[in-house]
C-alpha cells in the first residue's frame, strides 16, 4: 500500500509533498498537477515549469505503476478523489506519521 511513498523519489523534489498530500488527503494540487492527474497533456505542458516539463514521463510511470488507481485518470476521477478526501477519507491511510 505504501508503494506510492517509496517511489516518490522519481518525481521532482519540489512536487513530492503535493503528490503525497493529493494521494493521502485529496488536497487540491496546483494547475500543473491537476492537468497531469486528469490526463490533460497539453494543459500539463502549458502549466509546467522546466523541471516538470522534463519529468512528464516520470509522472506517467509514477501514477500508472505506484499510485492508487482512483486518484488519476480523468477530471471526474480527480473530482471524486478530492471530494472523498483521498486515502484518509476512504479509511485506507495506513501510513504512520
Amino acid at each position: 500500500m505504501n508503494d506510492y511513498l517509496e517511489k516518490l523519489d522519481i518525481l521532482p523534489f519540489h512536487m513530492r509533498d503535493s503528490v503525497r498530500l493529493w494521494i493521502e488527503r485529496g488536497i487540491g494540487p496546483g494547475s500543473f498537477l491537476t492537468a497531469v492527474l486528469s490526463n490533460d497533456l497539453f494543459g500539463a505542458l502549458g502549466r509546467a515549469d522546466e523541471e516538470n516539463s522534463r519529468a512528464l514521463k516520470s509522472y506517467g510511470v509514477y501514477f500508472y505503476s505506484h499510485a492508487p488507481s482512483g486518484c488519476y485518470g480523468s477530471p471526474l476521477r480527480v473530482a471524486e478523489w478530492a471530494k472523498s478526501g483521498g486515502l484518509a477519507g476512504r479509511g485506507l491511510l495506513e501510513r504512520a506519521s
